[in-house]
């Protein structure tokens, strides 16, 4: 909890400068009530009437007469063009959960990066909210109280082995690999459990779930950050 930008009890709001629907930001701040800025999200906080707690990231994507109206103290210049602005804000932040908006649509490199930073960060609880679904990082132990017949998707980033409970097709026994073996489109049988034993799995259900997904996030055991 030492040395972040950030320090927060409550979960926070993460919002990026991509396509933010009308009601993203409504039903973010329902669950993860601070919010703070990757660059260019500080202008969608701006027109959405958002009091910030912070803006992060290197400022390329934020015009001067916007960094204007935000005061100085709550602006914290990264120089670094090797990662991402999600990545900046994200690892400068310690809160139980952060619920990233802004982060999905648009270009898909973009998208993709944010994708990697989720795994990249994998200590830090974190849910990409997206249009119709949410994505995260899978904690080692998870519950949710999915129903019977929901998408569940599970996509691999490195290669992923675990334990499923309430999946039509469970995942035991299964070695899981981006490049050889993936999850998408199983279904939800009733409440779900998954016990991963490595970083890097992606989950993806569907919208609805973001208050369990963000308790769950705060309360379950975190993969240690990569060295």
């Amino acid at each position: 909890m030492k040395n972040k930008i950030v320090d927060s009890l409550e979960p926070i709001t993460l919002l990026g400068g991509g396509e933010v629907g009308a009601d993203d930001l409504r039903l973010a701040l329902q669950v993860a009530p601070v919010c703070v800025a990757a660059d260019g999200g500080a202008v969608r906080a701006q027109e959405a009437g958002c009091t910030l707690a912070a803006v992060i990231g290197d400022m390329d994507s934020i015009s001067e007469q916007a960094l204007a109206q935000i005061p100085k103290q709550k602006i914290h210049r990264i120089e670094d063009q090797v990662t991402t602005d999600f990545d900046k804000a994200l690892r400068s932040i310690a809160a139980p959960a952060v619920v990233a908006v802004g982060f999905t649509g648009g270009r898909i490199d973009h998208q993709l990066s944010a994708y990697h930073t989720l795994v990249a960060r994998a200590e830090i609880p974190c849910v990409v909210l997206g249009e119709n679904e949410l994505v995260f990082h899978c904690p080692p132990d998870l519950k949710l109280p999915t129903q019977e017949g929901e998408v569940v998707s599970l996509f691999p980033m490195a290669h992923v082995t675990g334990q499923s409970e309430g999946l039509i097709w469970q995942i035991d026994g299964l070695a899981f690999d981006p490049a050889r073996f993936i999850g998408t489109s199983n279904r939800a049988t009733g409440p779900m459990r998954l016990r991963m034993y490595q970083r890097g799995m992606l989950v993806i259900v569907p919208r609805r779930l973001i208050q369990p997904v963000v308790s769950q996030l705060a309360i379950a055991g975190r993969w240690p950050a990569l060295s």
